[in-house]
């Protein structure tokens, strides 16, 4: 792999401010980010690439290559989780291998950022329908996980009676598709593409301007949650935490090879694969500490956030640009 890459992603601001979130935590510094600032950190970056990604799909159309790269992300929302919860099943029961399986389906819109920002560090363009992308593929992951729970796991354990009256379909659609940051992020983009040019030059001082000053701090929080984190990797297992790692690769490998068939850009191939290896941290845990109260969160949990997602934004974001420079995408 092409050292210069990783060296420029690893040298981008608000990764280096991750970086010094967990080294806040390592060396047990009181520095802290109050609440409830990470959480409007989240909804403003949200609102933000929502925004943009709307307006440059008002601006751009819908062609049939972008559809086709549309429903490629739905496609990998769903298949992600499908295959994933399979290889699983080897070691886990059937609650915990769809819970892992649902948050590796669906995606991180921080590692997206991020590597949106590693884009602009190389002067590679990528287009704002790869949002409308981001959109689509957060909330089939957890419809599948709810299926494969409903499909492969030991009913016996709870009493039929008890089952049937606390599992409710609306709620499971409810949560999947009318959860905060699924909610921001479409409506965001909707707005967008509503208001046109008139409206992005409105907001643009915004959403724009202020944008990596946002990010560097949300990551800053971040840094030092992960890091906060590791200390239930111990929980995980070996096989766990291989899958933390060499899933996204396998996952974002996939995710390449269908971009190249599709014929996207190289700025939207890696965006595509990073879409595709990322693991959700917020809107999927919250999902199935609902709907699958059997599985525990300690897995899924700290798979995504002390692992997956840090191996992403330093080590995958750089890696899959090299894969598809290697496969001349």
């Amino acid at each position: 792999m092409n050292s210069s890459l990783i060296l420029s992603n690893i040298l981008n601001p608000p990764v280096l401010f991750f970086f010094l979130g967990m080294l806040a935590i390592f060396c047990k510094s009181d520095l802290e980010v109050p609440q409830p600032l990470p959480k409007l950190f989240s909804l403003y970056l949200l609102l933000a690439i929502g925004f943009k990604g709307g307006y440059e799909l008002e601006e751009s159309g819908i062609s049939p290559q972008i559809a086709m790269t549309l429903t490629a992300a739905i496609f990998m929302a769903c298949a992600v989780p499908i295959y994933s919860f399979f290889i699983l099943k080897i070691k886990l029961n059937a609650y915990n291998a769809a819970a892992i399986a649902a948050t590796y389906g669906s995606i991180s819109a921080v590692t997206f950022i991020t590597a949106q920002s590693f884009l602009k560090v190389l002067n590679i363009p990528s287009d704002g329908y790869m949002v409308a992308a981001l959109a689509l593929m957060e909330s089939p992951a957890i419809i599948v996980g709810i299926v494969l729970v409903r499909i492969f796991a030991q009913t016996g354990k709870r009493e039929a009676g008890e089952e049937k009256g606390e599992f409710s379909w609306g709620e499971v659609l409810r949560e999947a598709f009318l959860n905060g940051s699924v909610f921001l992020l479409v409506g965001s983009v909707i707005i967008g593409i509503l208001t046109g040019e008139k409206g992005w030059e409105k907001l643009q001082p915004f959403t724009q301007q202020i944008f990596y000053g946002v990010l560097a701090f949300f990551l800053l929080d971040m840094g030092m949650v992960a890091a906060r984190r590791i200390k239930d990797l111990g929980k995980t297992g070996s096989f766990l935490i291989a899958f933390s790692v060499f899933m996204p690769v396998a996952n974002a490998i996939i995710g390449i090879i269908i971009a190249k068939c599709i014929g996207i850009s190289e700025g939207n191939t890696l965006l595509f694969a990073v879409l595709c290896a990322s693991a959700s941290y917020i809107a999927v845990p919250a999902a199935m500490r609902m709907t699958v109260p059997e599985a525990n969160p300690s897995l899924y949990v700290s798979m995504a956030l002390a692992l997956t997602f840090p191996f992403n934004i330093i080590v995958g974001i750089p890696l899959y640009m090299n894969i598809i420079k290697t496969m001349g995408v």
